[in-house]
């Protein structure tokens, strides 16, 4: 146990500082910008900020890390509009990303959410990585009030905007996955030998019961019935090239 601690406790802190960096190149029609960095992971999420004049600056789009270059420290981000603080009360901007704005990213990772099988995982994990945990009972809340009985993407981004959540960590068959919140994007896969003694779907929460809405049919509103088999095909969908995730799942049917 004291060598699960001292893993998962590395793997916080390498996750736990924001990376800046300015804006290199823009291929705007394409919602392609690049950066320099020493070192970035695909899939990590962050945001771009213009500077207007001395006093004031906008955050602009959203970002994805898609891709990095080891030989020349370039990394290709993918850029998407920045929905996180929604106000149709106020104006419509016309700015655009130029080079020099300045990036931000791994914004948020200071902040986690765990899904895990059971209560006993569930607290192990939470006190042996040192984040500031959002409960998952907020995260089944949220669920609820959408109709959801399965978590999907959205429900995850939802959950990143209204807290600033930056990570997921997803407890699958004693593995750890540690997913970037907007992308979904896997950051790291960690052992975490615990024993995966009962399941509580769809994940552990205090909450005794989900509901959904009665009318509506789509994404989300099917009952978990497995939970490693629904977290590792959730995962698998957003991270389609991740050879260790498909033989994980690929051994545990």
């Amino acid at each position: 146990m004291k060598q699960i601690i001292l893993f998962l406790l590395l793997i916080s802190q390498i996750f736990a500082s924001v990376v800046t960096s300015t804006i290199e190149t823009v291929d705007e029609p394409n919602n392609i910008a690049t950066i320099k960095i020493d070192r970035i992971d695909v899939g990590i999420s962050g945001f771009i900020i213009h500077k207007i004049d001395e006093s004031h600056s906008i955050i602009l789009k959203n970002i994805t890390v898609n891709s990095f270059d080891n030989a020349t420290h370039t990394a290709i981000l993918k850029m998407n509009d920045f929905d996180a603080l929604v106000n149709n009360a106020l104006p419509s901007i016309n700015y655009h990303v130029k080079n020099g704005d300045k990036v931000v990213l791994a914004f948020g990772y200071s902040r986690a959410l765990l899904i895990a099988p059971n209560e006993e995982i569930y607290h192990r994990i939470t006190k042996a990585i040192k984040v500031q945990w959002i409960h998952s009972d907020i995260f089944t809340t949220l669920l609820s009030l959408k109709g959801h009985l399965a978590p999907i993407k959205d429900d995850f981004l939802d959950m990143s905007n209204d807290t600033s959540v930056g990570l997921i960590y997803f407890f699958i068959k004693e593995k750890l996955y540690t997913v970037d919140a907007k992308s979904l994007k896997i950051l790291a896969i960690s052992k975490a030998p615990l024993k995966q003694n009962s399941v509580k779907l769809p994940f552990y929460t205090r909450v005794k019961e989900m509901t959904n809405s009665w009318w509506d049919f789509g994404e989300g509103t099917d009952e978990v019935k497995d939970y490693n088999l629904y977290y590792y095909s959730l995962l698998l969908k957003y991270n389609p090239n991740n050879k260790q995730l498909r033989s994980e799942m690929e051994n545990d049917r």
